[in-house]
């Protein structure tokens, strides 16, 4: 059925691009907000997804809101540690992540990078010269995947291991439906190898 859904991405050339939330994707979301590396904790076989990404040759781009800056529960400092942190033990794990985008504002700023606007894609697009027509977008919220959606990704999978029950009854009433369900990055990351390889090969 995937084959057909997306039958119009066959034999095209396209960037090998992935855009992945990070809270409730890569590591366990909390209501309190991630505020520190101490509270950081990779979600299980999410650092075995990032290798077979990259040894595909997949570009793996964070796209996150981070309003615990505006929230002042969190230092922008702090941030760049805790992602530096996280892009090391991703290196060391033998994956590799190309670059983070996140958004530090409150939703009632109404700024164009938080998610679902699609921003921190489009940016992420102009400055490495993106081609996202057939880009993969992987998150656990509904705002994840309208951001996918309105950004112009090809594929939007949305993943178990965060906010998934409350995602589809968000999308269901906004009549958005994701392309992919998968139970977490991993299977999600195995699909998209998979699926690469059949519209692609």
């Amino acid at each position: 059925m995937a084959s057909e859904m997306f039958s119009s991405l066959r034999n095209k050339p396209a960037d090998k691009v992935v855009f992945i939330d990070r809270d409730g994707v890569i590591n366990r979301d909390s209501k309190a907000y991630i505020k520190s590396w101490a509270e950081f904790s990779f979600l299980p076989r999410s650092l075995l997804a990032l290798k077979k990404l990259t040894q595909h040759r997949f570009r793996s781009y964070i796209i996150t809101n981070q309003s615990a800056i505006h929230r002042k529960m969190m230092s922008l400092k702090t941030l760049h540690q805790i992602h530096d942190n996280m892009m090391r033990e991703v290196a060391l794990s033998g994956g590799r992540i190309e670059d983070i985008f996140f958004c530090p504002h409150l939703p009632e700023e109404r700024c164009r990078c938080r998610k679902p606007r699609p921003g921190l894609v489009l940016s992420a697009k102009e400055k490495y010269h993106l081609d996202i027509s057939a880009a993969y977008m992987i998150g656990d919220s509904a705002k994840d995947i309208e951001c996918g959606k309105r950004a112009g990704c090809g594929v939007t999978l949305l993943v178990k291991t965060g906010h998934y029950a409350d995602a589809l009854t968000s999308l269901s009433s906004s009549g958005i439906v994701p392309d992919v369900h998968a139970f977490d990055l991993y299977e999600a990351a195995i699909w998209i190898i998979d699926h690469y390889a059949r519209t692609h090969g």
